[in-house]
Order: structure tokens, then sequence, then C-alpha cells
């Protein structure tokens, strides 16, 4: 699938045709839809006390079939979408900004939005469950 995009770099406007590639290709990028939080190990650090780790955080439950996961750490710029709302595949949800750069988070599929579990402002870790499409 291609889609054309308008881009702005140092205050020239260019027209770009971007393709899709969705036979796999080179694994540069996750699979939305599989995609998964990993989980996080810490090594002591010698002369460093602090708490328990179970004190200090709270566990993230992992992302299911229907969410919409963040691709990337950043902060989540704009929610796109309301609960209930339909969408189609391809869908523009969200907006997340990671070192300057906006990047626009599409739906994985078609259906209802079920729950939003992040806010606009919110700092989010790739994989992180942002909403749910039922």
């Amino acid at each position: 699938m291609q889609r054309r995009f308008k881009i702005n770099v140092e205050g020239r406007d260019y027209d770009v045709l971007v393709e899709e590639i969705t036979d796999g290709g080179s694994g540069l990028y996750p699979d939305r839809q599989t995609m998964r939080p990993a989980a996080v190990q810490s090594a002591p650090v010698a002369g460093v006390t602090s708490a328990p780790t179970a004190a200090r955080t709270e566990a993230k439950p992992a992302a299911g079939q229907g969410d919409v996961v963040s691709p990337l750490s950043g902060v989540l710029l704009s929610i796109e979408v309301e609960v209930g709302q339909a969408v189609d595949a391809e869908t523009h949800v969200a907006t997340l900004e990671a070192m300057k750069t906006k990047t626009m988070i599409t739906a994985g599929r078609s259906g209802k939005v079920g729950a939003i579990m992040a806010t606009e402002g919110q700092s989010v870790e790739a994989g992180q469950a942002l909403l749910t499409i039922a």
C-alpha cells in the first residue's frame, strides 16, 4: 500500500510517496500486532542501596491482541480518537514525539475503540499499550 505525505524540511515542502512493505520485511521494525513489552532487568550497583523493586514500581500489564502499542519510547502528544469511535485499519489514532520527531500511530485493524490507556503529555515506553480496538 502506498501513502502520500507532505513534509517540510528547513522551510521547503516536499511531497513523499511511501510504500508499506508487508511481506515480513527486514525485521527492522516490530510487528505492532504481536509486540510485547520487554522484561527489564536491573543489575545491583556496588555501594548503592534502595528499596525493593516491588515497592518502587508496579508491573505494567502485557499488551493484548487488540491493543495499539507505542512503537518507541517518547511523549504522547495527542490521541485522535474517543472511546466507542469506529476506526478502520491504518486510521491515525495518536501522535508520539521522540527526539523532536513526531510519529503518527495508526490502528492495526478495524473496529471500535474500547479503552484508552494513556493520556496526552504522558511519557510512554516502546510496546506500551495506548488504546484497545475491539
